[in-house]
């Protein structure tokens, strides 16, 4: 297992403010480069949003990492431990495994999948502490693994 840390979720990459109006759409987003197939439980940090960040949506984009014919890539989405709540890796999304092919999302090949999970059911979450959105790898592609994934996260 490894951890893969992008520009945006370093720690000294500042984090957005909090202190604007109740109800002002913010974003924090992240981009990796994957040079290398990555194996199961390593983990991609995207991102950081602030203490007191209520996330309303986002998507996890980006090209096709699995290119065989039977794909076996598949990548969670959720944020780690903050010192106050704790890990939930998918509670943004358990994928399952990615296609990457043209979809009702996407009109070519790649992936495109909006938050859901905590999202729909119980409701938006609110951070108690500043916490890194992160992609846990669940299973390696079966043929390709590299290319570029992106985080973009909807937070008031």
């Amino acid at each position: 297992m490894a951890t893969f840390t992008a520009t945006r979720a370093a720690s000294t990459f500042p984090v957005p403010s909090i202190s604007v109006p109740t109800g002002v759409l913010q974003v924090a987003w992240g981009v990796y480069s994957l040079a290398a197939n990555p194996t199961a439980n390593d983990v991609i940090e995207f991102c950081r949003v602030p203490k007191g960040a209520t996330v309303i949506g986002g998507w996890l984009q980006g090209v096709d990492i699995d290119t065989n014919a039977t794909e076996t890539f598949d990548i969670d989405l959720g944020w780690a431990a903050n010192g106050v709540e704790s890990a939930d890796t998918d509670g943004f999304g358990n994928f399952g495994v990615q296609t990457g092919d043209a979809s009702v999302h996407l009109p070519v090949a790649g992936i495109y999948l909006p938050f859901a999970n905590i999202i729909q059911t119980p409701g938006f979450v609110t951070f108690s502490a500043e916490t890194k959105i992160i992609g846990t790898v669940i299973a390696t592609a079966a043929t390709g693994g590299t290319g570029v994934l992106k985080t973009v996260v909807l937070f008031v």
